[in-house]
């Protein structure tokens, strides 16, 4: 970490209560002029996108505070099974991306149990290359790396798993009505919540290691309306508290750890039940949009393997394609 940023971590860690600072007491802090504060704070705002508010007589604050990441509260909530594996926390202040760091990372070491947190992605991606919005400390970008010791014929249905598992943890928030869409988004009333995005390197046909790539909206800021071209919620609209994203990264972890050792055991059969349980498309008229043509027929959950069953004209037809647009017609 640079001396800037290390400094801008510093100063924004100080403002994170949500209480005014004045520029002088900020300066000590730092061993910077208030003018050299202010200067800092608007290359911030600028540059991160954070609200800061500046009042004469009393100093600068953000509004509502930053709930920052912490290694040490996220892992003392992680449960015993959860701290029988090797987790290793990797908090970045802001990164490119959680899951490229982590499949660079995999090109020369094991990344197994490595969990790589951000507080904001310059360039965060989405399934099919798209852009992941990913805004200063209020939503949840988790990458955890994962061995596997046999080919990807065996991660089939791995990122339904993680849709179950994300759908678990926001229940146990007490989160009602998230639903999944095949292949990997979790919707609250019909607006996107999450994301998942598995990336793997290595041997296709024997060891591999794996990317799991999880994308949180937890509370959005307003600049989202204008940078995100579909329909959206976060968890903070469904919650009457202000949520911990310490406390939602332990439980996901916790639920991870627990679908990745039973994934290891039964594969994606295991999870099949709870995935259609979920299911937001099922029984519902739908295009699967490929490359060079489009289907319609009637969503009928996965199955077994995690293929998409779709009801058409001509029976029932199983998509397992990860190059495919759901659309609910």
């Amino acid at each position: 970490m640079s001396d800037a940023e290390l400094q801008n971590r510093q100063l924004l860690t100080h403002l994170a209560d949500g209480q005014f600072h004045s520029g002088e007491v900020l300066g000590r802090l730092l061993g910077i002029s208030r003018a050299a504060i202010w200067k800092r704070l608007q290359r911030l705002q600028e540059s991160a996108g954070i609200a800061i508010e500046r009042r004469h007589g009393k100093g600068y604050r953000i509004d509502g505070g930053l709930d920052l990441l912490d290694a040490a509260a996220i892992r003392a909530q992680l449960d015993p099974e959860a701290l029988r594996q090797p987790l290793r926390l990797d908090l970045h202040w802001s990164t490119d991306s959680t899951n490229s760091r982590l499949v660079e990372a995999a090109q020369t070491a094991s990344i197994h149990g490595l969990v790589c947190l951000a507080e904001r992605q310059t360039a965060g991606r989405g399934r099919r290359g798209r852009n992941w919005f990913s805004p200063f400390g209020g939503n949840l970008y988790l990458s955890l790396g994962w061995s596997f010791n046999a080919g990807v014929s065996t991660l089939e249905g791995l990122s339904l798993a993680v849709g179950v598992a994300l759908a678990r943890t926001l229940e146990q928030l007490g989160i009602e009505g998230a639903l999944l869409k095949w292949p990997n988004d979790l919707l609250i009333d019909q607006g996107k919540v999450a994301g998942i995005l598995i990336e793997t390197v290595g041997d296709m046909d024997s060891h591999c290691q794996v990317v799991i790539g999880v994308g949180v909206n937890v509370r959005m800021p307003a600049a989202a309306e204008a940078a995100i071209d579909q329909r959206w919620s976060d968890l903070q609209r469904h919650l009457a508290e202000p949520l911990s994203r310490n406390r939602l990264t332990a439980l996901l972890l916790n639920q991870l750890v627990a679908m990745l050792s039973q994934f290891h055991r039964q594969g994606f059969a295991a999870f099949a039940e709870a995935w259609n349980q979920r299911d937001l498309c099922a029984g519902q008229a739908v295009v699967i949009r490929g490359l060079h043509s489009a289907i319609e027929g009637i969503a009928c959950g996965v199955d077994q393997r995690g293929g998409l069953q779709l009801r058409t004209a001509a029976g029932i037809e199983v998509i397992r394609s990860g190059e495919v647009s759901l659309r609910m017609q």
